[in-house]
């Protein structure tokens, strides 16, 4: 990538870093449609990785308000289906990966606006959890079913848990990436090199994450995956 798409990167994952710490999703649903019209190839590795260090600060910094209940069902699904993504992944073509992640966050952004409130129960954590699998490891977007299940219970608990959650199934789809040859050292110098934007805009939402709108932001986050993702489809 040139200087000015690497700055590109790099402000999407700043802003996303920010928005993830603050309201608990929006990460993928902002980074991944820039990518993947900046570098296709980035996907979904490049997402898993750098989420990792930010989803260990959100898990960490909120650690007594998570639902503990629920992230052991959500990992367990998700670590159950996770091979499932692998599958998937494979048997999308190189030159159509750019237009399946543009399909899967506008499906994901049309779903979380679409979808009524419910109090979560088991079932509920297991689907979420499985469809998080085979999405997340495929695309590197996974969030929108775990904010469905926590879009109704406190900020704290939902960027705690998702963040959790998160944490655990992306250590899974990226061993399993690098088991199946499509993670090497190659791969880690972008993740590398965007760390010092991630920090900046994960610190930055320490200082809102209590007085931030999140029900706007989350809009917010929905209307730009809209549009990305259309975007990223028609690009393709």
């Amino acid at each position: 990538m040139s200087g000015a798409e690497l700055a590109l990167l790099a402000a999407a994952v700043a802003v996303a870093a920010f928005v993830q710490g603050a309201s608990g999703v929006g990460y993928a649903l902002i980074v991944a449609p820039v990518a993947g019209l900046l570098e296709p190839a980035l996907l979904p590795a490049f997402l898993l990785a750098t989420m990792i260090p930010l989803n260990l600060y959100v898990a960490w910094r909120e650690r007594s308000a998570i639902d503990l209940r629920g992230a052991g069902w959500i990992s367990a699904a998700r670590l159950a289906a996770t091979p499932g993504g692998l599958l998937l992944l494979a048997a999308i073509p190189a030159h159509a990966l750019g237009l399946f992640v543009g399909a899967a966050t506008v499906l994901a952004a049309v779903a979380s606006l679409a979808a009524p409130g419910f109090r979560p129960g088991r079932a509920a954590f297991i689907g979420a959890g499985a469809v998080t699998g085979l999405t997340e490891t495929a695309t590197g977007v996974g969030g929108p079913p775990l904010a469905l299940v926590y879009q109704h219970r406190p900020p704290a608990e939902l960027r705690a848990t998702v963040a959790l959650c998160f944490l655990v199934g992306e250590a899974a789809s990226l061993a399993l990436l690098a088991a199946d040859g499509r993670l090497g050292a190659a791969d880690l110098g972008p993740v590398l090199l965007m760390l010092p934007p991630l920090v900046i805009g994960a610190l930055l939402s320490q200082l809102v994450r209590n007085r931030i709108d999140t029900r706007r932001m989350r809009l917010l986050v929905l209307a730009f995956a809209l549009v990305s993702g259309v975007v990223l489809m028609i690009g393709v």
